[in-house]
Order: C-alpha cells, then structure tokens, then sequence
C-alpha cells in the first residue's frame, strides 16, 4: 500500500488535464526555487563585498600597533623579540602622524604614515594597487605616495610638489612652530575606499623627520597576524612576552571593527527578509497540498473504506509536499549558482540599457562574491523543514476526514 500512497501523491502534483504540474503546483516550486535562488544570490554577493572589504582596508591598516607614551628606542632588538612569537607573520616601525596636505590648487587634513619600504610588501597590499610610480621610490629622500582621491582632490600627480604641516611642534632659537617640509610626489595607489582620501606613505626616515624623533626611535610597531581576528589575543600575548609595563597596543577592531559588525548585521536583516520569501512559498506548498486535499476528498474516502491506515493516507500528501519541496530547493540551488556566476554579466548589460554605471557610488566597479557552500547547506536545509512542515499539516487534516460522511454526498 506504501508504493501505492507514493503514486497517488506524484499523481496529485499533475493537473487533471493532463501529465503537466498543477497551476498551485507549478506555483509553490516557482516560489521556493525564487526564494532560494534569491537567498544564494544575496548572501553570496554580501560575503564577497565583506571579503573585498576585509582585502582592502585590512589588507593595509595594521592589524595592531604596539606604542608607547614616548619614543620607542632601539626597536629594531624589539622587533627581533616580537617576531620570534609564532603567530607574528611580521613586525615593523610605524609612524602615524596627521597633518595637512598642501598643493597650489587646495589643502586637505591626511594621515602620513611612516613606513619601513623594504617590509612593506609583506605588511600591506598597497604595492599591488599602485597605478602611477612605484612605493620603492619612496627611498628617495623627501617623497611621499598619495591616494587617488586625494590626488584629485588637490589637483596633484607624480612628480608634484607638496607642502606637508603637521600638528608637532619645532623648537628652535627662534621660537617653536609646526613641523613643515616639501615633499615630492613619486607614486599614487588606489584601493576604491576612504583611505584613498586621507592616507598618505612616506619612508620610515622622513616620518622621524616630521615626528622630530631621533634616527633609533620609532613611535610604534606595526604587527601583522597569522589571524586578523584573534589580533587581540596575538598582541596581548606578546606584551605578556615583552614584559615592558610602558607598552600598550591597539587593533584594527579599534578603528574598522564598527565597520564589520555593521555588514554582518545588514547580512543578517537580509537574509532574514529573505527567509521571508522562503516562509511565503511554504504557505505556497501548504495551500497546494490543502487544496488537493479538499479536491480528492472523495478519493479519500474510498482509500480508508477500503482499509487504508491513517498512515498510509498522510504518506500520499506528505508524498506530494516532498516532491514539491524538493523541485523547488534543487531548481532554486541550480538557478542561484547560475546567477551568481552570471551577476556580474547581467549587470553589464543592464548598464548598457540603462546608459549608466550602477556601481559608481561604491569602492569597486563589480560585484563580487564568494559561495559559502556551508552557508547553502544550511539555507536548503531550513527551508526544507520550513516546506515539510507546511505540507504535514493539511496531511494530518485528511486523515481526521468521515468516509462515511464524504461517500453520502457524493
């Protein structure tokens, strides 16, 4: 009798005109396959921008930065002693000052970093998006590396001049005044965030300059992890190893990590909303299965007259709200991946009919993104409890029907 309950409920999913699905049918697996696909889609593109995001501006702020109140002296030996923990990739000076960026055409607060040139390729991202000049030139005494957006901004390029002021103050025999000095130009990077508006590179040698430290001081050492999100606990860790009670540290959670918990949170509003449609096409599976129910009463009937168990009953019904689930969650996945790997395309040709770029107000000109297939697992998985559940309950109605009572009024 099993095999026969699986029949009739592959038999009900089928219109009665012929060997096509159902209109309820076909509309319950248009809405799971739109609402899984959409969810794959979204959450895929909302783990590529976090990952893009993650690349670009954690590839080049620290991942923390041990300081002290004063000058660090002879830090190279400390540096020697920070990298001998294992889960240090790198260390290196650093210097953070800000200040004021003067061209002829205008002037912008910045961030001037000073940098040990010949680490950097291991610290940072930046060499890879220089599009004019190069970081090394930065060995040329008095040289800085500007951002794109700050370039534009000050109406400067690579071989300009530039006045730097910072907020240190010189004491001379004359009287104290703010730190200046000229700088050249010698290359411009651009990563498509903020930091191309105020992050400004200049040699190790020239930052001692502008912080008035002597050549074996530094004012901080830049660490890089072998895991950004346990910096904290790394660098507390090596404080511990460093035992020097003047040391203290900070963490890109410090200055980014606002950023991030923000993006996971929009990820989970959306993926919620979305979870939504999945809900709505749940209601879909359930309104078929309901109204197959009300349409085959009469089969019903003659099923428990004839000695058809409660269990057998629910099987036929529980069978049509499987295959329906099922069609809908596997079109959904294909067509999810399918847009995904597509998305970027689409939104090419949409520009083009559009006659405008859709993604000029963000950091990067493409969507990105990144299919976490664990992620998927668990989307297909919920919905297909979600979907199960809708078509138990109109099951369950079935068996409470009175054959005695449906077979007299037919």
């Amino acid at each position: 009798m099993s095999s026969i309950s699986l029949k009739l409920g592959y038999k009900y999913l089928r219109s009665n005109k012929g060997g096509s699905l159902s209109f309820t049918t076909l509309l319950a697996v248009i809405g799971l396959m739109i609402g899984i696909s959409s969810l794959i889609v979204v959450t895929s593109v909302m783990n590529g921008f976090e990952k893009e995001l993650e690349d670009r501006i954690l590839g080049v702020i620290p991942h923390s930065v041990i300081t002290s109140d004063d000058a660090i002296m002879d830090y190279g030996n400390l540096i020697s002693e920070i990298k001998e923990n294992n889960d240090v990739i790198d260390a290196a000076p650093y210097i953070n000052i800000q200040g004021i960026i003067s061209s002829s055409y205008d002037t912008k607060g910045i961030s001037i970093i000073g940098i040990d040139t010949e680490i950097e390729q291991n610290m940072s991202i930046i060499p890879e998006y220089m599009i004019a000049g190069n970081l090394d030139d930065l060995s040329i005494k008095n040289s800085i590396v500007i951002g794109s957006l700050l370039a534009a901004n000050i109406g400067a390029y690579v071989g300009d001049q530039v006045n730097i002021t910072t907020s240190d103050i010189k004491t001379s025999i004359i009287g104290s005044y703010p730190t200046s000095v000229n700088l050249k130009i010698v290359g411009i990077y651009e990563l498509k965030t903020e930091i191309d508006q105020f992050m400004t590179l200049v040699s190790h040698e020239t930052g001692q300059k502008l912080k008035n430290i002597n050549p074996n001081e530094t004012t901080s050492i830049r660490l890089k992890t072998n895991d950004l999100f346990e910096a904290d606990l790394i660098t507390k860790d090596v404080l511990e190893e460093l035992n020097n009670p003047l040391l203290y540290y900070s963490s890109w959670k410090n200055t980014h990590g606002t950023l991030f918990e923000a993006i996971k949170f929009e990820k989970l509003l959306i993926s919620l909303m979305l979870f939504l449609i999945v809900g709505v096409a749940s209601i879909l599976v359930l309104s078929t299965v309901v109204m197959t129910v009300k349409s085959k009463e009469r089969e019903i009937g003659i099923l428990l007259t004839l000695g058809a168990s409660s269990k057998q009953v629910v099987l036929i019904f529980f069978t049509q709200g499987l295959i329906v689930s099922l069609i809908g969650i596997i079109a959904g996945i294909i067509f999810g991946f399918i847009l995904v790997s597509n998305l970027n395309n689409l939104i090419t040709i949409i520009e083009n009919l559009l006659g405008r770029n859709l993604l000029e107000a963000y950091f990067i000109n493409y969507f990105p993104y990144h299919i976490d297939y664990a992620q998927i697992t668990m989307i297909c998985f919920i919905s297909f409890v979600i979907s199960i559940i809708s078509s138990l309950v109109p099951s369950f109605r079935a068996i409470k029907l009175n054959p005695v009572e449906i077979l007299r009024h037919e």
